[in-house]
């Protein structure tokens, strides 16, 4: 089994950074695509980042577009997300998500969640 473990969240006022952090575990990290979903109250989580297997790509939702950063550091097996200029609606639990590939670049049927980090952006 992949436990995913996210740090980072907290309180944060508005313009201000965060980064979070979720650490890997249980099979190869290298082999894994990895996201960052939110959700807040009331809404539908959202894909807000995804990084490849070794970094080369990135995408973003449009929202967090220049305000945001996914990384990965294989060697760390942790994949982070560097939030900054935050605002009130970025307020929500982040989760991190992982889904495996494999040799031949087929997707894994089934990801991996971690439990969330709450963060919340307020004056």
């Amino acid at each position: 089994q992949v436990q995913l473990v996210e740090s980072g969240g907290g309180l944060v006022q508005p313009g201000g950074s965060l980064r979070l952090s979720c650490a890997f575990s249980g099979f190869t990290f290298s082999r894994y695509v990895m996201s960052w979903y939110r959700q807040a109250p009331g809404k539908e989580r959202e894909l807000v980042a995804t990084i490849t297997r070794a970094g080369g790509v990135t995408s973003y939702t449009d929202s967090m577009k220049g305000r945001c950063t996914i990384s990965r550091d294989n060697a760390k097996n942790t994949v982070y997300l560097q939030m900054n200029s935050l605002k009130p609606e970025d307020t929500a639990v982040y989760f991190c998500y992982a889904r495996g590939v494999d040799s031949n670049d087929n997707f894994a049927r089934y990801p991996y969640w971690g439990q969330g980090t709450q963060v919340t952006v307020s004056s």
